[in-house]
């Protein structure tokens, strides 16, 4: 299971990621509203941890901008701000749960159990598409034109997160953080590596479809054979 905690407090996020990592939880973090709107966008999650006081973008404005594009993932609105009006407010915005701080942690473990055990909707089709290349995020596979190889974990995580962004010019540290996590301290190199490996898989599969070096920006995926 797959949690996004989007809060600003570090010693927070620091204290609830070893009691969500302890239940199984995989976990990512941000600290501002801005780069939690991306993770939401962007990524599947089954329950969203969300502070209302946020740096750029407040939690309010986030979760409505969430709710517009049609994400239905549980939200818990953890926040100091306890009025009435605050929690009518936040569950008007499409919050489906409200914990005021302090809170104990036991409890908001319940409530996001309590949210998960929702009978979920039904799936769409896993599968990502550009150009002639297909993947199936759920088998780690990679196809076109007939053939299938099979991609390992960090490989599956790079091509969903470029395929769910193809055409778009894209941050290095944004995909750093999305494939190998908000905290993880890893050598950019370790990026290059893996595209070099997607590049060399897209050749195996004679694919129409390339990952661009963007100088000074990062990557970005697109369909070559519409450029012609």
């Amino acid at each position: 299971m797959r949690i996004l905690l989007i809060e600003d407090d570090v010693s927070l996020c620091r204290a609830l990621l070893i009691h969500l990592s302890s239940e199984g939880y995989e976990t990512d973090i941000c600290h501002n509203g801005t780069d939690g709107l991306s993770y939401a966008l962007q990524n599947a999650y089954d329950v969203i941890i969300l502070d209302r006081m946020l740096p750029e973008l407040d939690g309010l404005t986030l979760l409505s901008a969430v709710r517009k594009k049609n994400i239905s993932t549980p939200v818990i609105m953890a926040t100091a701000m306890d009025s009435l009006q605050d929690k009518i407010s936040g569950l008007d915005c499409g919050a489906d749960d409200y914990i005021t701080k302090p809170f104990d942690t036991q409890e908001l473990l319940a409530r996001i159990r309590a949210l998960t055990r929702r009978p979920a909707k039904l799936k769409t089709s896993p599968l990502l598409f550009c150009g002639d290349l297909s993947f199936d995020p759920e088998k780690l596979e990679l196809s076109a034109h007939g053939k299938t190889l099979s991609l390992s974990k960090k490989e599956s995580g790079l091509m969903e997160y470029l395929l769910k962004n193809k055409e778009q010019h894209l941050r290095r540290g944004l995909i750093l953080s999305y494939v190998w996590g908000a905290d993880a301290e890893v050598e950019e190199g370790n990026l290059d590596n893996y595209i070099y490996f997607l590049r060399r898989r897209l050749r195996t599969l004679k694919s129409q479809v390339q990952i661009k070096t963007i100088h000074g920006v990062g990557y970005c995926l697109t369909n070559a054979q519409e450029e012609i």
